[in-house]
């Protein structure tokens, strides 16, 4: 099987039909969102959420997020309190997942959940919203990638990783955020912080007036995505923080900073010259991937600052950094 892959700036239409079809028949489509390529399934059709874990080959016990049209669809299946509410009202649609109490016989599927008594929501923007509305029903969307490797930010990326094990690929252009969403559990008023992502903690912060809580250490309970130590790896190892190059070696820098030995990379990648964070966010997956084909086994990054989206990203590099098993 090799996927069919539509152009939603050639046949907007075309290409929802056939994603709802496939959907109504149980299999994944991956689909475009600001964020990243989601592989997208009915959240209320076991067979289909299956499909998922198995297309992916994703550990079971990691949940997915859900995602929703509006914020009214949301409120049907999840319980809001009131700051989870005022976060939805300011960042929704958008790159924020918040964990929430699932609503007693809300109809999402156990496996999408790893049987959590909670579910993680969001309202994605563009194609993605449009294509919830024209089905009807939440859909469980991880990155549309193998699991643990890097997520995809072109539906090239998703045929080349998945092409073979998909009915159907989206193409939307480019993801223009480029890594996954913020994730936030609040708890009795607290904000708690999962996963950064595309919405900066210091965003979040500003909006609602609290202090933001992030984790000491490695988490002890996976209870949303992206919490696993090990993530987001390239085959090649990466080292983190560098301040020289060796011999083949290569380079990942922002903001066209001095690297001793940098005439010995076997190739160099800036995430951006002018040291753009939101830039750097959106190229940071594909540059991995770039990074990965030259066929290297080591890739150095450069620091990276850890405010606004720098959070992100640094959890993304340490994730693809970590010890595998």
């Amino acid at each position: 099987m090799t996927a069919e892959i539509i152009d939603i700036t050639t046949d907007r239409e075309k290409a929802l039909e056939r994603a709802c079809a496939v959907l109504a028949d149980g299999f994944p489509v991956a689909i475009p969102t600001e964020t990243v390529y989601g592989l997208a399934a009915d959240a209320t059709n076991p067979a289909a959420i299956t499909r998922i874990y198995e297309t992916k080959g994703r550990p079971r016990f990691n949940p997915l997020i859900c995602h929703m049209s509006d914020l009214a669809m949301a409120e049907r299946y999840a319980v809001f309190d009131p700051v989870s509410k005022k976060l939805a009202e300011t960042f929704w649609p958008g790159p924020l997942t918040l964990i929430l109490p699932l609503r007693p016989e809300s109809g999402i599927h156990s496996l999408a959940t790893a049987g959590l008594d909670t579910v993680g929501i969001r309202l994605p923007k563009g194609f993605a919203a449009d294509l919830i509305r024209a089905y009807g029903k939440p859909l469980a969307a991880p990155s549309a990638n193998t699991s643990g490797g890097v997520s995809p930010t072109s539906a090239r990326h998703v045929a080349d990783d998945l092409g073979d094990k998909l009915k159907l690929v989206i193409d939307g252009g480019a993801a223009p955020v480029g890594v996954e969403s913020t994730i936030l559990r609040v708890e009795s008023g607290a904000l708690r912080l999962l996963r950064p992502g595309g919405v900066a903690g210091e965003e979040i912060e500003t909006a609602t007036g609290l202090t933001v809580i992030r984790p000491e250490g490695p988490a002890a309970i996976i209870e949303a995505p992206g919490m696993l130590a090990s993530h987001y790896a390239p085959g090649a190892s990466v080292r983190l923080n560098a301040d020289h190059v060796e011999p083949g070696e290569v380079l990942i820098r922002l903001g066209a900073v001095p690297v001793k030995g940098i005439e010995q990379a076997a190739a160099i990648f800036d995430l951006s010259p002018s040291g753009d964070l939101a830039e750097a966010a959106a190229n940071l997956f594909d540059y991995l991937k770039r990074a990965d084909a030259t066929g290297a086994t080591r890739i150095a990054v450069t620091h990276i600052p850890g405010h606004g989206l720098g959070e992100a990203i640094n959890d993304r590099l340490a994730r693809a950094a970590a010890p595998r098993k």
